[in-house]
């Protein structure tokens, strides 16, 4: 980073060089730098603890940069490894030549400091010293160098006259202790902390101090127990108020290493810091104030077995800055690890102290709790250093909080300490209402979430602790306000004894003090019945709510179970243990019959014998919901009295829906057991849901009714409003369902809990090395099956996350016999000729994830050629830090990448072959069997398994799954003729009325929903599936209502029920896509991904990708973002995820992909295309991540390369290019380009511009060239969203709809171009009426009144066969074909959406496919919504949080958030219009649009410091660093001065990258 002859940069107050991008030789931001950040830290004795700052001082030693910079070089390209060779050998050489000069010069030094005296001399000698080991590396400092060195230095440093000696000698200590980490064991002995501290506690040199801090931080890494024996810690906090932030940053570095390793004994030295400690906790510097907290954190810990210690602790004010911290502004400006250490200060302070008890109370802590549970994202809720059982997060740690500020129940807590507590809860019981009232019901919240099992008991324990606790008066307030007679009922549905035994002592205490409020309650929730079934669960099996259903499996995650940790059981959940002993965790407090006994008690004492009833224990509405459904199913069916039934039956939907909306509120167990969804489903399907195998032939010849019944459903659900809340019964219904859904599923969550991931080789089937666990097979020849050989005497390391096609691949040529040579092929091999391998997208292996591309036959073939290219070039380099099983890994995703491509072109042919068909795309040779069940080869083998392990529900097997040898017998497939379903897309001829509305109205959603298959372990008779099934239906409609309703206005119109074409205008009322989210569902899968074994899609339970595939909507965006990485990228060998929380959305976009090598391309500025095409020849289907480098500029990294991204954008915009639609108010005139440059800025977006099949030139443009062009946008694309790079476009919703596989009808025009599809929907609104007409009426005469076209004919509009815009386009010729009339209207209605939104756009998105397909298959974007796709392509345009611009902005080097210029400066960002704040991001960060998230999720995070210029700050304009989003801004005298400087910046210095 510079010479460090003088002075070491790390001891200097000082910026890195100004420059707008950091160019390759000079300093990088580790969150860009990331292969070099962890060499670093794998190489050096301490991590720094915040790699996200910027930070000057402190940084990696001398020995470690120069190790990185090697690495950072060889990040980007591939060099010959002849070459490389010669390099190492000739830099090996160069190292030894040096060393043994180092060598020569320490002796010369060491020679002259002994025989020196004279003050002049000595310093001489001294800047000699401290120039050599500026520029020498680790090997150069020997021990026996460090230890003559020592004495002679510690010496000098108590030098009392000359400061100059002191300086550089104490320098010199520095720089040995950062070559020479042991060196600080001889500066200890030589009695060097206690000179450092003697010149911090009487300073008289600023420098000499700051460089005693310097000094002190080296040695406390090493030596913390001499530094706190020394009294470091007072020494360096004395006057820290006197030094700048960066070495206040230094000085308590220092303190966190000593607090770190803080002995057992002897408080004194570390306690009377505390006072300073505490007050250092408001200093606005986020990294010391992490810092201090750290260091309070550890006191308290190392002092919380002791009271009176705890009580001094408080006296110091700490909880009152600790609950400041915690607050709202904490939340986004501490980090989570530090955050969740806060809270667990807190509960040790309250756990031992009854000052900090009361002091919690008094300073309204149950505000602060429920704010953090409310704002908390459980999907983003494990700490770095998650437990077994994913308990140890910020939740878990509030939920301990709240357990210490209940007493009472546990006992084995200090007796007077819980009876102080207790008298002043009694005393104070408006403090415990307070807490109540906040906290009770996010309790409940996290509860139905879906959390860890542990959490869950948590939250079920501290409840049962309020109502034991809280006054009568109170209690039932607040058990009326929390529903908890329907949380009681969930919780009954639980398996684990203990949920249930407190769920029962809660409704006991319920049942003994307000038996007469709540009775009513509980028989209308079915906590009856549920308590009723756990003693009697037989006589209740005709009920469809559960009584058990959860199922959480945990796998052991090894061979040697003595060295893994021991899952606690729940009685332990609050155990003050850190870690429990075997006896603890099998140990259960619980007696075996303690659930059944009280039951029994509750039941015989207040519950009623007649309640058991089958019928007197029902309510009315109850009742009444299952006579209406009883109703709705027995008209349903029968499609010849459909007509005769209508009228009824919308009438029943009518009267279900008053019900649900009505004034008494209708429980989930009440719309379980009524029937409803089962009605509903069987009516949308007329009744072939019900019907075993009928599902596809049924529905498909009944899409007309079908479609008319949604549009029943929708006008009821969609056009009325509850009258107090304004929620459609659609809102309503979605409500009940989705709290059905959670108390009905019981999809198992399976946690491998797998400590620490270690390498291993996967014999079958690629023979390779893998990240994770093997799992040991013997493959077993099926009885009587002679024909095939044995192999059953090996034991075969499977990859537990290769299909069964592959493996069956592996083993066909060991067993079928026909060729013996295939025997001895190597396991790695494979062979091009062999079955294809067909991996569905949601459980694809994650070593088998490089996309076959599908597209033309010839791009295929020139993909398969780079392939083979690059395969040699593919291997890590020699100076590469990786090691050897890494290297295979990556020869084996190689070798996958080419099979997969082998495999393309003979599965598009099957598609192609039997569209219908896939689940027998490719014939299967072998069947597998394990214990007698035979497996599906769409799976997994360790998801075989583990279907396995859930349908026996046998906990004793599972922790068997690595360790167990698995028996897999085989058999040969017995051929079958395949059963082909018929063809169910709708047809033009499928339509009662002849092309009535076309083929290209059809409603495209309802042609498939009935026999797709949610969830393949679900029996279709269960209740979950008509949950999920009607939640699937619902999401389409409200998807496609605009459809819909049109559709029903339109043949309102036709029959005369409307005469005017303006009735055919509507606003449908939709519900918001949040609410389709189930909350449950989406925790359950955010704790499959936070698995150490989640490093693919096929690692996860089938329930998670079936039901991804088949409801999306069902779990949350950042899910589905994280999900769609393992599944179109996978993170192998790597931690899955890095934590997201709230300030994090989709965070990782900017993040270095830690595994991925990086790829350096040099680009032209005048051929911006050209360069992008030939990058994309060349990496597109190569998982590296490209950085760009300008021609003749100095910077590359991050901003370079978003801003590449960023033009090739405008390029592909530019009007004129034969790409996009344009219309007069398309155009936007930029300042700064000419007239022919112009963009296409439509206001509904981009949209291809139609070409009809025969057109191959229009206007001069080669249609060819359009083509190459959405071809490259298509890599562009996916490019950017595999390197996580924003781009700046702004596509119209049809277009992204194209992307997601989705068809466009009539309807869809409307979106991108209003005009015309509102007069393409009235003129089909004419054709209809024609046809209406044409039916009753045979004279023409009628006819005509009633066909105008707002008061004209349509041969009076005088428009011809020509698509509207576009006069070139011809769309049909002929006699009847000339003039558009009413005859050949509706010709000309279809032919115009066909060339609008079908045919003529149908090569230029093949060709988007075939160029995105290069990198990834784009079929794993479809469980995104159009809105959310473009979110993650292209960031927010604009979401600038104003008010929250101070806390999503870091500010440092000289300015804080109160300094004058950044008051100003946020002023100016807030007055910025949407252009100006464009520009401005551009400067900053090389794109004009956020990442996901806003500002909040930028990373690095946006900050800006103090720039020093030489002369007046006035004449200088402020610079950037783009690759670390670093605005450098000079201290300009006014507002105005600055916004002038800034607006010059941002528009003058665009377009290149320099040293500024």
């Amino acid at each position: 980073m510079g010479s460090r002859g003088q002075k070491r940069p790390e001891m200097v107050d000082e910026l890195p060089a100004d420059k707008r991008a950091c160019s390759s030789f000079d300093f990088r931001p580790s969150s860009s730098t990331a292969s070099v950040q962890t060499h670093i830290n794998s190489t050096t004795s301490a991590v720094e603890p915040h790699e996200n700052d910027m930070d000057t001082s402190s940084s990696a030693s001398a020995s470690s940069r120069s190790e990185g910079e090697p690495e950072k070089d060889s990040a980007y390209g591939s060099c010959d490894s002849d070459d490389m060779e010669h390099y190492h050998s000739s830099l090996h050489e160069y190292h030894r030549r040096r060393l043994s000069s180092d060598h020569g010069k320490f002796k010369n030094i060491i020679s002259s400091l002994s025989g020196q005296t004279e003050p002049s001399g000595q310093l001489a000698v001294l800047t000699e010293l401290c120039e050599v080991l500026s520029f020498c590396t680790e090997g150069s400092l020997s021990s026996m160098t460090s230890d003559l060195l020592s004495p002679m230095l510690v010496k000098l440093a108590k030098h009392e006259s000359n400061p100059d000696i002191m300086l550089f000698s104490i320098r010199a200590i520095t720089y040995i202790c950062d070559l020479y980490p042991r060196s600080a064991g001889f500066l200890v002995r030589h009695d060097a902390v206690s000179a450092l501290c003697q010149r911090l506690l009487t300073i008289e040199y600023q420098d000499v101090a700051e460089q005693c801090l310097q000094a002190l931080e080296k040695i406390s890494r090493e030596q913390p127990l001499a530094c706190l024996q020394a009294g470091a810690i007072m020494a360096v906090l004395n006057y820290i108020d006197f030094f700048s932030t960066s070495i206040q940053r230094v000085a308590l570095s220092t303190v966190v290493n000593i607090c770190k390793k803080l002995p057992s004994e002897s408080p004194t030295p570390f306690m009377e810091a505390v006072p300073i400690l505490c007050n250092l906790l408001l200093y606005e510097d986020r990294q010391l104030v992490e810092n201090v907290a750290t260091c309070l954190i550890k006191i308290v810990d190392r002092v919380s077995h002791s009271s009176e210690m705890l009580d001094e602790l408080c006296k110091h004010g700490l909880i009152q800055q600790v609950t400041h911290l915690l607050s709202v502004n904490g939340r986004a400006t501490l980090s989570q690890l530090i955050y969740n250490g806060l809270i667990g200060l807190l509960v040790k302070l309250s756990s031992g102290s009854f000052i900090a008890f009361r002091t919690l109370y008094e300073l309204n802590i149950s505000g602060i709790l429920r704010d953090i549970l409310s704002a908390f994202d459980l999907s983003h809720g494990v700490s770095t250093s998650q437990l077994v059982g994913g308990h140890c997060n910020r939740v878990y740690e509030v939920l301990k909080l709240l357990n210490e500020l209940l007493p009472g129940l546990d006992k084995d807590q200090n007796s007077q300490l819980v009876l102080d507590k207790e008298s002043f809860i009694a005393n104070h019981p408006d403090l415990l209402q307070k807490l109540g009232m906040d906290v009770f019901p996010m309790l409940i919240q996290v509860f139905n979430s879906g959390a860890s099992l542990f959490v869950c008991h948590g939250c079920l324990f501290v409840m049962y602790k309020f109502v034991c606790l809280t006054k009568s008066g109170m209690l039932v307030k607040l058990l009326k306000n929390a529903n908890i007679s329907s949380f009681l009922a969930g919780v009954f549905t639980r398996k684990d004894h203990h949920m249930l035994i407190l769920a029962l002592q809660i409704a006991e205490i319920i049942l003994q003090n307000f038996s007469d409020i709540f009775l009513k309650l509980f028989i209308k929730e079915g906590v009856f019945f549920a308590i009723e079934a756990l003693l009697t669960p037989e006589r209740f099996t005709q009920l469809v709510y559960p009584v058990f259903s959860s199922i959480q499996l945990s796998l052991d995650s090894g061979q040697r179970s003595s060295s893994r940790e021991v899952l606690k059981c729940l009685c332990y959940t609050f155990s003050t243990a850190q870690s429990p002993t075997s006896s603890e965790a099998r140990s259960c407090k619980l007696d075996k019959d303690s659930v059944y006994n009280l039951a029994e008690h509750i039941k015989t004492k207040y519950l009623a014998p007649e309640l058991y009833d089958s019928e007197k224990g029902l309510t009315d509405i109850l009742k009444n919901l299952r006579a209406l459904s009883n109703d709705l199913l027995s008209m349903s069916t029968g499609v010849g009295a459909l007509a005769v039934h209508e009228e009824k039956i919308n009438r029943v939907l009518d009267q279900i829906m008053d019900k649900l909306i009505g004034k008494e509120e209708v429980s989930t167990f009440e719309f379980i057991e009524s029937g409803v969804a089962k009605a509903l489903v069987n009516y949308l399907s007329l009744g072939h849901y019900m019907k075993e195998n009928k599902g596809v032939h049924g529905v498909c010849g009944h899409n007309a009714v079908i479609e008319k019944r949604f549009e029943a459903l929708a006008s009821v659900c969609l056009c009325t409003f509850q009258p107090l809340s304004g929620d459609t019964p659609l809102s309503v219904l979605i409500r009940n369902l989705q709290s059905a859904l959670t108390s009905l599923e019981a999809f198992p969550i399976i946690l491998s809990n797998v400590q620490k991931q270690r390498n291993s080789f996967a014999t079958v089937p690629n023979g390779r090395c893998v990240p994770y666990p093997c799992l040991k097979v013997r493959f077993v020849n099926g009885e009587k099956e002679t024909g095939l050989n044995d192999c059953a005497e090996d034991i075969f390391t499977v990859d537990p996350f290769a299909s069964l096609h592959s493996i069956e691949r592996y083993l066909w040529p060991k067993v079928s016999g026909k060729c013996a040579e295939h025997v001895r092929l190597s396991s790695s091999v494979l062979q091009p000729e062999s079955p294809p391998l067909q991996l569905p997208t949601n459980t694809s292996s994650c070593l088998d994830e490089i996309p076959a591309m599908s597209g033309p036959a010839d791009v295929s073939t020139d993909l398969r050629e780079t392939h083979g290219e690059e395969s040699k070039s593919s291997q890590p380099r020699p100076d590469q830090a990786v090691d050897v099983n890494a290297g295979e890994s990556s020869s084996g995703i190689q070798i996958a990448e080419q099979e997969k491509h082998f495999d393309a072109e003979a599965d598009s042919k099957l598609e192609k072959e039997h569209p219908t068909s896939s689940s027998n795309k490719a014939a299967h040779k072998l069947v597998f069997y394990l214990e007698g069940q035979p497996l599906d080869h769409k799976l997994t083998l360790y998801q075989a398994i583990l279907r396995q392990i859930i349908k026996q529900n046998d906990s004793g097997f599972t922790a068997k799954v690595w360790s167990q040898v698995h028996i897999l017998t085989y058999r040969t497939a017995v051929k079958s003729e395949d059963v082909m379903p018929l063809d169910c897309h709708s047809s033009p001829q499928d339509f009662s009325h002849d092309k009535v509305l076309a083929f290209y109205q059809q409603t495209p959603f309802l042609s498939d929903m009935f026999y797709c298959e949610l969830v393949s372990d679900l029996e279709k008779s269960s209740p979950t599936y008509d949950i999920l099934f009607l939640l699937k239906s619902l999401e389409g409609m409200n998807r496609f209502i605009f459809h819909l309703m049109s559709r029903e206005r339109i043949c309102a119109y036709a029959e005369g029920k409307a005469d005017n074409l303006d009735s055919l205008k509507i606003t449908v009322p939709t519900v918001q896509l949040n609410e389709f989210v189930s909350s449950k569902l989406t925790e359950k899968l955010e704790q499959q991904m936070r698995d150490s074994l989640a490093v693919c899609i096929g690692s996860m339970p089938l329930w998670c990708n079936q039901l991804m595939a088949s409801c999306p909507f069902l779990f949350s965006f950042e899910a589905r973002c994280k999900y769609f990485k393992l599944a179109a990228f996978g993170q192998p060998g790597i931690p899955p995820y890095i934590s997201y929380n709230n300030s994090e959305t989709v965070n990782d976009r900017r993040l270095s992909h830690g595994v991925l090598p990086r790829k350096k391309f040099l680009v032209y500025r005048d051929r911006i295309l050209e360069s992008a095409a030939q990058m994309m020849k060349l990496h597109a289907s190569h998982k590296v991540v490209l950085e760009v480098e300008y021609d003749e500029e100095v910077g590359t990294g991050l901003g370079p390369t978003l801003e590449f991204y960023t033009l090739v954008c405008q390029e592909l915009q530019k009007s004129g290019s034969g790409m996009w639609r344009e219309d007069a108010s398309s155009y936007t005139l930029k300042t700064n380009l000419q007239a022919e440059d112009m963009g296409i800025h439509s206001f509904y977006g981009l949209f291809p511009r139609p070409w009809l099949s025969t057109q191959d030139a229009s206007g001069g443009i080669q249609f060819s060239e359009v083509t190459k062009k959405f071809f490259l946008l298509g890599q562009v694309v996916a490019k950017a969203l595999q390197d996580g790079r924003v781009l700046d476009l702004h596509f119209s919703k049809a277009f992204y709809k194209l992307i997601l596989g989705k068809e466009l009808y009539l309807y869809d025009i409307q979106s991108l171009d209003p005009g015309l599809g509102r007069v393409l929907h009235e003129f089909q609104a004419l054709v209809n009426r024609k046809k209406k007409l044409e039916s009753v009426c045979e004279g023409n005469s009628e006819l005509e009144q009633g066909l105008s076209f707002r008061d004209s004919r349509i041969e009076d509009l005088c428009l011809d066969f020509t698509l509207p815009g576009y006069p070139d386009i011809v769309l049909a010729s002929g006699f009847d074909h000339t003039m558009v009339n009413m005859r050949n209207l509706e010709d000309y209605v279809s032919l115009t959406v066909d060339a609008t939104v079908k045919s003529g756009i149908s090569r230029q998105v093949e060709a988007f496919i075939s160029g995105f397909n290069q990198v990834f298959p784009i079929e794993h974007l479809q469980i995104f919504y159009e809105e959310e796709l473009e979110r993650m392509l292209c960031g927010e345009d604009d979401s600038w949080a104003i008010n929250e611009l101070a806390d999503h902005i870091k500010f440092d080097h000289g300015y804080t958030a109160s300094s004058p210029p950044i008051v100003n400066l946020l002023e100016i960002i807030r007055e910025f219009d949407h252009d100006q704040r464009r520009a401005f991001l551009q400067f900053v960060t090389g794109t004009p649009r956020l990442p996901p998230g806003g500002l909040a999720s930028l990373n690095p995070k946006l900050t800006i410091v103090r720039k020093h210029c030489s002369n007046q700050a006035d004449s200088d304009l402020p610079s950037v660093m783009t690759c670390a989003n670093y605005l450098k801004l000079p201290p300009y005298s006014s507002k105005e001065k600055m916004k002038e400087k800034l607006l010059y910046a941002i528009t003058e210095g665009q377009g290149s990258f320099h040293l500024s």
